[in-house]
This record gives structure tokens, C-alpha cells and sequence, in this order.
């Protein structure tokens, strides 16, 4: 089959009878798919590299031109900086129990923008057990906070026992909460939302919860008190 873009008297002859489209439009017609297909290969390289892992970035860098070389850098950087956040959201996960000897180390060199919450406790003290407890599934639900415990008396000596459970919130190092002695926690009726909602309003933990699961109870409560008293005219027709 003859080129209609070769100079031929004969596509000269088509050319002017309007069957073969002007050379200068062929021409343009050829550029515009030219560049079309050049752009199809860029986006297909664009998307090539960004589902690579960091480790096939490597191996192929010698493949890329200057331009796409610093779009993969600014990539490679954005994807090292959403594995090191992934990395601290996933970074603890359980209660780790310590003694006094690794406070320093636990607790007061945690890290930069780390929440430490540490509670105090005795063997054979029922409510600091339900603690213990409730603290082992804020741990799995807040991966990205420290929360640790300790014997009581193995960090601060001679430590009464009055004022156990204790629950201290860290953040590098400095004190932001304080929560001392079983009236602050309302007893074995502690619910693991109502301590989840507590150590949220130090900063440390960022709660689902809607609003204090304690207010429901106390709102119940109320509710039954009421129920129960009879109302002021009730009580005088009774009496006449």
C-alpha cells in the first residue's frame, strides 16, 4: 500500500482533489499522536513507580530520567514517612510491666510525642486486678500509647497502699494526669470505657466515645431515684 505522506505526483493529484488530507495537517496529525503516545508511556512509568516498594525504587533508579528521578525521591520520601507513622500507630500494643530500675528508661525517655500511662498496683487488691484488665484492651485498641505497670513499692518505696490503684499519665517525661485511690475510679463497678474516657480528657488517648459513659449511669440512677420518691401532692393526700 502506498504512503499518503510521500511526496508522489500521484498523492499530489489526491491532495488537491480533497481524497488525501493536506501534508501539513498529516504532519500535524502525526505530531499531536506522537506526543499522545509519549504521554500515555510517561503516565504508564508514573504509575509504574508509585506501586513499587521502596526496594524496587533501588534496582530501577538507573532506568529513570532526571525528572522522574525527583518525583521518585519526593515519593520514596512521602512512602518512608507513612511507614515510620504506620510504624509508631503499631508501636506497643500490650502492657509492659516494668520495676523500678527501668522507669527512667520506660517512662522518662519514652520518646518525642509519646503518652506513657502507668499504673501502680498490688498483688491481692481487687480493683487494681479490673485495671489491669481493662488496661490490657486499651493497649490493643491504642497501639500508639505506652501503657505500662509496676508494683507499687518497687517505684516509689514505702508507697501506701490506701492510694492504690494509681494511674500517672506521662508525655516526655512530664506529668499531665493523676488519678490516686479507689474513690477516683468509682470502685469495682469501673467499667473499661469509663477508664478509657477518664485518661482521654489527659490527652493521651483519642476516644471514639461520644461522651462519659459515667454521666449514662449517674443519668439511670437519677432516673430511678425519681421513679421511686413519690412526688410533694402524693405524699399530702396520703397524709390527709
Amino acid at each position: 500500500m502506498q504512503d499518503p505522506n510521500e511526496d508522489t505526483e500521484w498523492n499530489d493529484i489526491l491532495r488537491k482533489k480533497g481524497i488525501l488530507p493536506p501534508k501539513e495537517n498529516l504532519e500535524e496529525q502525526e505530531r499531536a499522536k506522537e506526543e499522545e503516545q509519549l504521554a500515555i508511556l510517561q503516565k504508564t512509568l508514573v504509575k509504574t513507580y508509585e506501586d513499587m516498594t521502596l526496594e524496587e525504587l533501588e534496582e530501577n533508579e538507573d532506568e529513570f530520567n532526571e525528572e522522574d528521578e525527583k518525583a521518585i525521591e519526593m515519593y520514596r520520601q512521602q512512602r518512608l514517612a507513612e511507614m515510620k507513622a504506620a510504624q509508631m500507630k503499631n508501636k506497643f500494643g500490650e502492657v509492659l510491666e516494668i520495676s523500678g530500675k527501668d522507669y527512667v528508661q520506660e517512662v522518662t525517655k519514652a520518646g518525642k510525642d509519646i503518652w506513657v500511662v502507668l499504673h501502680l498496683y498490688k498483688q491481692g487488691i481487687p480493683l487494681c486486678a479490673l485495671i489491669n484488665q481493662h488496661l490490657s484492651g486499651l493497649a490493643r485498641k491504642f497501639r500508639d500509647v505506652k501503657f505500662i505497670k509496676a508494683i507499687s513499692t518497687t517505684c516509689i518505696p514505702n508507697y501506701p497502699d490506701k492510694n492504690l490503684p494509681t494511674i500517672f499519665v506521662y508525655l516526655e517525661g512530664d506529668i499531665k494526669a493523676q488519678f490516686i485511690g479507689p474513690l477516683v475510679f468509682g470502685g469495682m463497678n469501673l467499667t473499661r470505657d469509663e477508664l478509657e474516657w477518664k485518661i482521654s480528657e489527659s490527652g493521651a488517648i483519642k476516644t471514639d466515645l461520644e461522651e462519659n459513659p459515667r454521666k449514662q449511669i449517674q443519668d439511670q440512677l437519677m432516673s430511678s431515684i425519681r421513679a421511686c420518691v413519690p412526688a410533694r401532692g402524693e405524699s399530702d393526700s396520703e397524709d390527709d
